[in-house]
């Protein structure tokens, strides 16, 4: 079993990613596909990570994931650390050899060369050899190492799920709103079976907290969906939404460009989104443009008005009634409470000595008691607050008032004022002998007081 650590905080880029393929490697799985068959769709397709880029990924790599995900959860998807082999000198003899094996067979992995020395006698078989070592020896003898490049032939059909929740569809819609004019877009949230609109969220560009947003509200009326259907947009393409789609155990497909088959039924509703409402909010002077008041004009048009209108591709029949005849129970979160955590991301910061740390520019002030410690933070995606535990309670923080610090007055130190009495000096216990009070405990004259006086 391979050992792999478990971070409190976000999980790396890697797993992710690797998350990100095997969720269509199941979803395909799904639609009734067998797992081999699965597999090789998938590895035929162009993947996009969470920076941007395009990837292409292995059969043998997605076959390695999916077993350690069935046998660690997502804890297997971890990157393992790796092997520390001492790098050890190579013979010219087995150099030639590398050298000769990799010309001859381009597409022979390192380990592969190495495997294949050892099963000649060229190495011993209990030696471990850097494969590293290996690789530089073959770029000094100006051997090419780099994996042959093969033309991808994607597979792109139509599809279309029997039942509600069983696939949603996400997509924006750019538009502008008001007599200014401003800039926003619309992601609504559409189910594949029924053509029901699930909900919509404005705002100001496609952004994770958007998406995420909009999901949380989806998922909070109509339960859980079984996968979910996203374009390449920024927000989608984030390590925020993979990790919490990750947590909520929600399958999710990154459609490529140019796919009407898969995105088709979601950029047809675009159109007709476009043509009865978004389109006469564009300088319109009565049209509020923040992006709540849009958010409540489109939901009063797709609750009152799309939903209930009589549908083509439903056979007459509107997505409302076609979406709650459906036989197939909704799937809902056992509590609220359970859906919430799974939008709360965990990351870690070190402390300054003047308890603070910084957070995307922004500095945010910590109680006393964590300087210089490396603690965990609770960021939640959906409003951006970042909390930590701090006396076994949830504290929400906030940014530096430099202000307000300047104003304020500082502190006193506890322990200095709990500091116990010292013992006297000898010039003290010289001047009580010397020169004593005239009255005792008790607050009259002392006997030797009254002799005087006498």
């Amino acid at each position: 079993m391979r050992k792999t650590n478990h971070p409190k905080e976000q999980p790396p880029e890697d797993a992710l990613f690797r998350y990100q393929v095997l969720s269509q490697v199941l979803v395909r799985k799904h639609q009734g596909l067998t797992n081999p068959d699965a597999i090789e769709a998938v590895a035929n397709s162009f993947h996009v990570t969470p920076a941007g880029q395009t990837r292409t990924v292995s059969k043998r790599s997605i076959y390695r994931w999916m077993a350690d995900y069935k046998e660690n959860d997502f804890a297997g998807l971890l990157p393992a650390p790796r092997k520390q082999i001492e790098p050890s000198a190579l013979s010219l003899e087995l150099l030639e050899f590398f050298k000769e094996q990799k010309e001859a067979d381009p597409r022979a992995s390192i380990p592969e060369l190495i495997r294949r020395a050892k099963a000649l006698c060229l190495v011993p078989q209990d030696k471990d050899i850097d494969r590293t070592t290996v690789w530089r020896n073959l770029i000094r003898m100006e051997v090419s190492t780099k994996r042959c490049k093969q033309i991808k032939q994607q597979t792109k059909k139509r599809f279309a799920y029997p039942h509600r929740m069983d696939m949603i569809l996400c997509d924006g819609k750019h538009f502008r709103a008001g007599i200014t004019r401003k800039r926003r877009v619309a992601l609504f949230y559409l189910d594949d079976a029924t053509r029901m609109i699930l909900g919509v969220k404005v705002g100001t560009a496609e952004s994770a907290q958007s998406f995420l947003q909009g999901l949380y509200k989806v998922i909070s009326t109509y339960g859980k969906m079984s996968a979910i259907f996203l374009d390449n947009g920024p927000g989608f393409i984030a390590s925020d939404s993979t990790d919490v789609l990750r947590k909520l155990g929600i399958l999710f497909i990154h459609g490529t460009v140019a796919y009407p088959e898969g995105h088709g039924k979601i950029e047809r509703f675009n159109q007709t989104a476009q043509e009865q409402i978004l389109r006469l909010l564009d300088k319109n002077p009565e049209v509020d443009p923040s992006c709540s008041a849009l958010d409540l004009r489109i939901s009063h048009y797709l609750s009152n008005q799309y939903i209930h209108t009589l549908h083509e591709g439903l056979n007459k029949e509107t997505p409302w009634s076609r979406f709650h005849n459906d036989k197939r129970a909704l799937r809902f979160f056992e509590n609220q409470h359970k859906i919430r955590e799974a939008f709360i991301l965990h990351e870690t910061r070190r402390v300054s000595p003047d308890n603070v740390i910084p957070f995307k520019s922004t500095d945010y002030e910590i109680p006393p008691g964590h300087a210089g410690e490396v603690i965990t933070i609770r960021r939640n995606v959906l409003d951006g607050r970042l909390s930590i535990l701090h006396h076994e309670q949830i504290v929400t923080l906030s940014p530096v008032d430099l202000h307000v610090n300047a104003r304020e007055k500082r502190a006193r130190d506890k322990k200095a004022e709990e500091q116990k009495q010292l013992p006297k000096s000898s010039a003290q216990i010289s001047f009580d002998k010397q020169v004593k009070p005239i009255i005792d405990h008790d607050g009259g004259f002392s006997a030797q007081t009254k002799e005087n006086q006498l």
